[in-house]
């Protein structure tokens, strides 16, 4: 059966800790006049029945954002499955969808072609993957996964696991394969992000 974009709700990760940038808030570092992380709930609400962020640090800033903002309950461990685990506990729609929020030109069809090859093997998630050079290669935070799915995750994170590939790998999943690499691209540093920045020639 077919999933209706109103049963999912969009989760931007932003809780990391910028450690690659130095520390700082990547969410809230400004990409052509606006924070990280409102490009991408801007290019995923449309997607989505609902939105909600993922984010540990200067709460206030993020819920200026106009959605709702749910912080990491797992300790000592910053990273997108604890990101995705706050977001599940919070879901209130049958499903969810996750983005980065250093990705800010990810698929506007994203949501939507994930739900059609989880619909398509009745499965537990679905996982974006990029080609290139007839190689796959997985975007494990670019996924869309079943609400129910939050014990699951939770038992994953306590057992010491950190990878969200290897969660993933023992659920039934789909991988929906997107041709545009550069769709995908990411800023993991200042300088990548100063350059983004930057007039195309």
């Amino acid at each position: 059966m077919a999933i209706d974009s109103a049963d999912i709700t969009g989760l931007v990760l932003a809780g990391g800790r910028g450690s690659r940038m130095g520390g700082v808030d990547k969410g809230l570092q400004i990409f052509h006049g606006v924070p990280l992380a409102q490009h991408a709930l801007r290019r995923l609400a449309p997607q989505v029945g609902r939105m909600m962020i993922n984010a540990n640090r200067n709460l206030d800033a993020y819920r200026a954002m106009g959605v709702p903002v749910c912080s990491d309950e797992v300790a000592d461990f910053s990273g997108p499955l604890a990101g995705m685990l706050a977001g599940l506990k919070h879901c209130e729609t049958p499903y969810l969808v996750t983005v980065p929020c250093d990705t800010p030109y990810f698929p506007d069809d994203l949501a939507m072609r994930l739900a059609r090859e989880l619909s398509a093997i009745d499965g537990d998630i679905a996982t974006a993957y990029t080609s290139e050079a007839d190689e796959l290669y997985p975007q494990p935070v670019f996924c869309l996964m079943k609400a129910s799915l939050q014990d699951s995750l939770h038992a994953f994170i306590q057992s010491g696991q950190r990878k969200t590939g290897l969660w993933a790998r023992d659920l039934r999943g789909a991988r929906v394969v997107f041709q545009d690499v550069a769709a995908f691209a990411n800023f993991n540093t200042l300088i990548e992000l100063e350059q983004g920045q930057e007039p195309q020639h």
